[in-house]
Order: structure tokens, then C-alpha cells, then sequence
């Protein structure tokens, strides 16, 4: 049986021109495991570790690696395999570059970008939708005539279209309305657990992160500030970006405890 897929970040220090942000980050994403929870502060990385793990932010120092192998170092059959393997999905998929895309083209590209990764699957369009609580009849409809909400949802039935080992959230569900975010979260945390998905989801969204990550991993002063579930990250109220959260949160906190 082959190893589990991985996606580890050691030592990792990155940054933007004149900023540094990252400042010595350690984790590993293994597929076949439980989701982890990225949660820290407005400003606090999040953003900017997700581009670096992604190879479109190159480190300043440390490393990212899937496999093995560094991540900004993968060119060609290798690029193509990870892209396919590691999916990510920004905080800005609501994006629309062409207004004639449609669903149904937007699923067939990720499904194409599968193949040439070396990726497989018999799972249709219609099926890809029903994994985030849309019809079949959203496929014919053009990206711009759907809400923010929806547009996010096709974003994440496209990054679980290539069937990944490894799955990359980046504040998934902003635009859903509130009252659906339950029933997608549920949606999601079933496949990603009925596929063996490892997934690391980084929100704002406290509630979200305790229904779908045993774990959390909580991101300040540009490292990994404490680990565990959400009441033990939580409790690390010696660090004063984690107390501040930790009052802003503790209605949530008793509601799905």
C-alpha cells in the first residue's frame, strides 16, 4: 500500500516585499486524517502560508514539500500530478474571468486538469454538485448569474472533482447563507471522511472549524502559537491574540460543546 500523501511545511519564513509574515511555521497535512483548523487573527498569515504550501509564494527560507519533494521546485509532470492531488481553494474563487463560463465548463476543466495529473474517476457533473447541495440544474447556468454563495459552492465542488488526496480551504463558506452553512459543512465533512480527504480549512468562522476539525492549529506572531482541539487551543490565553479570540468566541464555543 502506497504512503499516504503529505504536505509538510518546517521552518517555514515567508513573506511579501518589506513584510515578513511567516516566521518559523511547522505543519503537516497527511491524507487519511482528520481536518485541522487554521484560526488566527485578521493579518495573522493564514492567507499567506496557503499561497506558500500552494508554490505560488516562494519561502524566504524553510520549506514547503509534498512527498518529498519541494513544492516550488515541481515543474511539469510532477506540477501537473500535485495540482491534481493538492487542491486549493482561495477566499477569492468568486472571481469570474470569462462571463460565458458556465458550471458545467468549470467542472469539465477541473475534471480535464484531473486527467492530465493522472487522476482518474468516473463521478459526473451532476454528482460533483450534489457533494456541495446544488441540483443538476445549476450545470448549464452561467458563473455570473450566481449568487456569492453559490459561486463558492461550485468552487468547492471543483477542487473535489479531481478526487484529491489533499484539500486546501481558504474561508470556503463567507458567502454561504447562514442558515445553509450547517447543512454544507455536513455535506463536506461526509466526503472528505468517505474519501480519505486530509483537509486544513482556514476561517474566521469558529462554529465551522469546531463542527468540521477535531484539531486546530492557531497561526500568530507568525508561527504556530498552540495546537489541539478548540476549547485547548483556547485555553493558551498566555498569548494575548488567543485570549482576545478566545472572549469573541466563547458563545460559540458552549453551543457545540
Amino acid at each position: 500500500m502506497p504512503a499516504a500523501s503529505t504536505l509538510t511545511a518546517t521552518s517555514l519564513h515567508a513573506g511579501h516585499p518589506g513584510q515578513s509574515v511567516l516566521a518559523g511555521v511547522d505543519l503537516t497535512l497527511r491524507a487519511g486524517e482528520a481536518p485541522v483548523g487554521l484560526l488566527g487573527a485578521s493579518g495573522s498569515g493564514k492567507t499567506t502560508l496557503i499561497e506558500t504550501l500552494s508554490g505560488a509564494l516562494k519561502p524566504t527560507s524553510g520549506q514547503v514539500t509534498w512527498n518529498g519533494r519541494s513544492v516550488h521546485r515541481l515543474r511539469g509532470k510532477e506540477r501537473r500530478a500535485f495540482r491534481a492531488a493538492v487542491r486549493f481553494v482561495s477566499q477569492y474563487a468568486m472571481t469570474i474571468a470569462d462571463p460565458r463560463e458556465t458550471v458545467t465548463s468549470r467542472l469539465e476543466l477541473a475534471a480535464k486538469e484531473a486527467r492530465k495529473g493522472g487522476r482518474t474517476h468516473a463521478v459526473s457533473s451532476a454528482e460533483m454538485l450534489e457533494s456541495v447541495g446544488l441540483p443538476e440544474n445549476f450545470l448549464p447556468r452561467t458563473m455570473r448569474t450566481l449568487s456569492g454563495g453559490e459561486t463558492q459552492r461550485v468552487a468547492l465542488a471543483t477542487a473535489l472533482a479531481t478526487r484529491p488526496e489533499i484539500l486546501v480551504l481558504d474561508e470556503p463558506l463567507t458567502a454561504v447563507d447562514p442558515t445553509m452553512r450547517g447543512e454544507i459543512a455536513a455535506r463536506l465533512a461526509d466526503v472528505i471522511a468517505r474519501l480519505g480527504i486530509g483537509t486544513l480549512i482556514a476561517s474566521h468562522d469558529v462554529e465551522l472549524l469546531q463542527r468540521l476539525c477535531p484539531q486546530i492549529a492557531f497561526l500568530g506572531e507568525g508561527r504556530i502559537l498552540a495546537t489541539g482541539t478548540l476549547e485547548e487551543v483556547l485555553a493558551h490565553t498566555e498569548h494575548e491574540e488567543i485570549a482576545e479570540l478566545a472572549d469573541n468566541a466563547a458563545e460559540a464555543v458552549r453551543r457545540f460543546a
